[in-house]
C-alpha cells in the first residue's frame, strides 16, 4: 500500500517521525512536504497535494495529514473526490478503527499539538491495519457520497 503523506511546519516534525516508522513497518511512503521548516507556510498548500494523490486512486492509497488541530487540515483533504479524510487528536482508538470499517477513510487528518509521537504512531498503525467491513449498509452510505458529490460536481 502506497502512504501519501503532508504537514504544515506545525506537523513538520511528527510528519518526519511518522515517515520513518511507515518505512520501518515496510510501507511506501511519498512525502508530499514540507521539506524544511518554514513557520509561515500554510496548511492547504501540502494538504491538497497528498488528497489530490488519494484522489486518483482513492481504494489503493492512503493519506496522512498533519497540522495543528488536523481540522483545518482534513476540510482541504475533503474538497477532492472520492477522499474520505476523518480527524483524530486523541482519544480512544476505537475511533480510529471505526472510520476505516464504516467510512472506508483514506485520509487521517492528525492535530500534532493535541497527539504525542507515540499515540499518533499507534493510531496510524490501527487506521492503516483496519479493513473496510465491507458490510452493505456501509457500502450503500459510500455509495450515496459519491452520487451526492457527483451530483455537487454537475451543479458547477
Amino acid at each position: 500500500m502506497k502512504i501519501i503523506i503532508g504537514s504544515d511546519h506545525a506537523g513538520f516534525v511528527l510528519k518526519r517521525s511518522l515517515i520513518d516508522f511507515l518505512r520501518v513497518l515496510e510501507y511506501e511512503v511519498i512525502d508530499k512536504g514540507p521539506f524544511t521548516f518554514d513557520d509561515k507556510d500554510d496548511y492547504p498548500d501540502y494538504v491538497s497535494l497528498v488528497a489530490h494523490e488519494v484522489s486518483k486512486k482513492p481504494d489503493e492509497t492512503r493519506g496522512i495529514v498533519i497540522g495543528g488541530s488536523g481540522q483545518g487540515e482534513a476540510i482541504v483533504a475533503n474538497r477532492f473526490k472520492d477522499v474520505r479524510a476523518v480527524v483524530y487528536y486523541g482519544g480512544p482508538f476505537r475511533i480510529v478503527r471505526l472510520s476505516r470499517e464504516h467510512n472506508n477513510a483514506n485520509v487521517i487528518s492528525l492535530g500534532a499539538r493535541f497527539v504525542p509521537d507515540i499515540i499518533a504512531k499507534e493510531a496510524v498503525r490501527i487506521w492503516i491495519e483496519t479493513p473496510f467491513s465491507e458490510s452493505p449498509r456501509h457500502e450503500r452510505r459510500i455509495g450515496k457520497i459519491r452520487a451526492l458529490t457527483a451530483k455537487l460536481l454537475r451543479k458547477k
